[in-house]
């Protein structure tokens, strides 16, 4: 698509191995480095440097414990474990950084509506209006197990109590402070009036709340809501609720479904389909030749964990894969409370566990584009073109030189065929995105939430009523 400006999140999480298993044992990787601040910040200024919308921090609970029975190679491999707060590594970012966005995933099942909205105000004022929530609602029994639950709550229930969750917090960001409550009045003595900051009262189904929020507005209000459940019931709490939806997937016309199917949801659910910026799952190896990137890519395959891939795609699908044979057909059809697009794609594949490893060959699911910024940028053109995306989360290989890579050889290139932004638009993540400002329009559905002021002349209309 001509002149489409693509969107770049760099996909990452706050732990040694994401998705790419295997590679933290690269001479030349630091994902080792992860608790350290210096770590976060040095990314965070190459992807600022490269005009990144946002870093896109991913985040579990438990532990991927189905492969084998046990953790042994999650442990080994660092499969996602060790694995840290990922918000707590977000004011050391902004306070680095004047335009970069964060997009951070939280399981509102594990949280508080009433604590969570704090934490988000607080951030979100903190990064002057940078900051998006990644909505999950997890699928690991050991997360379950961990929270005390006796197993995971059924799939579709998991979306019922995060809808009732949005819903609080929409209640407590969007409407228990007005617009024009906070005053900061030092001659009057009044910071905040009290005439516009209401008490949020819900009783539902599963939480119930009465209490004044406990922030002043920020800039946003509601974070940047992202989502990546592409499930039936998945995409229709993203057509309620996302603004930037996660998507993954190495056939084009499958992503293109499901690209259609998430826009037409959206309009569904009373909203436009340029409401959802949908994102993909890809993974990039470049140099400044083919044969750099070749060469790149051989090297890093070296490194690369298959099986780590495969432990971590177990736990995805909540079936051991490690009893199965080489070539032996795996039975993908019993229920699990996982992940249902991963099943419902290893079963239209019919993948066997010698697929599966040779499709881990760079340790993780998403394929790679490996060439110079040409070919690397022809394959993204290409995605945007044949289904309809709007851009891309960009998984790491060796930290940070996948990075830094990208931004040196491919954001050039795109540059100059007109497809990705020079420079940075100002304001908010929302405005950034959207170019609408930074509140959520008021056909979502958290602006029912919101108190409306009305004019003078209908509030003298109703006082004359009244009396």
């Amino acid at each position: 698509m001509a002149n489409k400006q693509l969107l770049l999140n760099a996909f990452n999480m706050n732990c040694v191995g994401h998705i790419q298993h295997g590679l933290w044992a690269h001479p030349r990787d630091r994902s080792t480095e992860y608790n350290t601040l210096s770590y976060w910040t040095d990314l965070a200024r190459t992807l600022e440097r490269g005009l990144f919308d946002g870093l896109f921090i991913a985040d579990i609970l438990g532990v991927y414990d189905v492969y084998q029975g046990n953790v042994d190679v999650t442990l080994r491999e660092s499969v996602q474990l060790p694995v840290n707060d990922p918000l707590l590594l977000v004011s050391a970012m902004a306070a680095h950084t004047r335009h970069l966005g964060f997009g951070v995933t939280v399981n509102p099942l594990s949280e508080l509506p009433y604590l969570l909205a704090r934490r988000f105000s607080t951030l979100d004022q903190l990064t002057q209006g940078r900051f998006g929530w990644n909505i999950v609602t997890g699928y690991l029994d050991s997360a379950a197990r961990a929270l005390g639950l006796p197993n995971q709550i059924a799939h579709d229930e998991r979306y019922d109590r995060a809808d009732e969750f949005l819903e609080v917090l929409y209640k407590l960001l969007e409407g228990s402070w007005e617009d024009g409550a906070v005053r900061r009045d030092k001659a009057a003595r009044v910071f905040a009036d009290p005439a516009r900051v209401h008490k949020v009262r819900h009783q539902g189904r599963y939480y119930q709340v009465e209490g004044y929020h406990l922030s002043e507005p920020s800039p946003q209000r509601t974070p940047v809501l992202f989502q990546a459940g592409t499930s039936g019931r998945g995409q229709l709490f993203a057509a309620r609720h996302a603004e930037a939806v996660f998507v993954s997937g190495g056939d084009k016309a499958q992503v293109r479904q499901s690209v259609q199917s998430l826009r037409e949801a959206a309009v569904r659910a009373g909203r436009r389909p340029e409401d959802l910026k949908i994102v993909l799952g890809v993974t990039a190896v470049t140099g400044a030749t083919t044969a750099e990137a070749q060469e790149k890519h051989a090297d890093y395959v070296r490194y690369a964990s298959p099986e780590a891939g495969l432990a971590h795609f177990a736990a995805s699908l909540g079936l051991d894969l490690s009893h199965y044979d080489l070539d032996e057909p795996i039975d993908f059809s019993p229920p699990t409370q996982s992940i249902q697009s991963a099943a419902a794609a290893a079963r239209q594949k019919g993948w066997t566990r010698r697929q599966l490893l040779q499709q881990y060959q760079l340790g993780g699911r998403h394929p790679a584009l490996v060439g110079d910024a040409a070919q690397v940028a022809d394959a993204l053109q290409a995605w945007v073109d044949e289904t309809g995306v709007d851009g891309f989360n960009l998984s790491r290989t060796v930290v940070p030189e996948s990075f830094v890579d990208f931004v040196d050889h491919v954001v050039p290139e795109l540059q100059n065929r007109g497809i990705y932004k020079t420079a940075y638009t100002e304001g908010t993540l929302r405005h950034k995105l959207f170019g609408r400002g930074d509140r959520l329009p008021d056909h979502h559905a958290a602006a029912q939430f919101r108190h409306r002021v009305e004019p003078a002349s209908a509030q003298a209309d109703s006082e004359a009523a009244l009396a």
